[in-house]
């Protein structure tokens, strides 16, 4: 399948997400992983997927100039979206527990973009995913801030974790993207790039 159709393709994923990682070996890509810092800043005048569009892109920069002409490059962004504002990754437990805390009872966006990077083109897909919380208790919410590992996932948590078990009243589109990547978009993708 796929895998056969990038054989000529040497694929570079720019993340060293483990939920990553996971979702591109279970889809049978071979792959690489090379990793750069890069300060996720962007203009303010930027909303929504226009962010993680402008994020994933910048995350590519860093690595242009070391690009052989078989290579795939790729980068990508997610963060989650609520009252027209991103909410971003807690910096502590307390941040995390106030993030909860705010996408308790209501529906939030879980919005991703990828970047395709290769050494004469650069194509960047994203998709959004809706999310709807109960109402969580204090005590659920500082249950899963000090048992799981909130600080590495915007909106401080993991819909594959305890919170999304017992949280989780409705969901509108793709679940893999709210793990961390839109499988089905880096398939498709990745499927037209090799038969160009």
């Amino acid at each position: 399948m796929l895998n056969d159709k990038l054989k000529d393709y040497n694929i570079i994923l720019a993340s060293a997400s483990p939920r990553r990682h996971a979702f591109l070996k279970s889809m049978n890509i071979d792959f690489e992983v090379r990793l750069h810092p890069v300060e996720e800043v962007y203009p303010n005048t930027l909303k929504g997927t226009e962010i993680t569009d402008y994020l994933a892109k910048l995350k590519a920069e860093a690595f242009k100039r070391q690009l052989k002409e078989k290579d795939i490059l790729i980068t990508s962004d997610t963060i989650v979206w609520l009252d027209n504002k991103a909410v971003e990754k807690p910096k502590d437990k307390d941040d995390a527990f106030r993030m909860i805390k705010s996408l308790s009872n209501k529906t939030h966006e879980v919005m991703t973009s990828i970047c395709f990077t290769q050494l004469t083109q650069q194509k960047v897909v994203n998709t959004i995913t809706k999310v709807t919380f109960k109402a969580l208790t204090d005590d659920e919410i500082w249950y899963y801030v000090n048992t799981y590992e909130p600080l590495d996932k915007a909106g401080a948590y993991g819909i594959q974790e305890w919170i999304g078990a017992i949280g989780i009243t409705n969901i509108e589109g793709s679940y893999n993207n709210v793990v961390g990547l839109p499988t089905h978009l880096l398939y498709e993708t990745l499927n037209t790039i090799a038969n160009t």
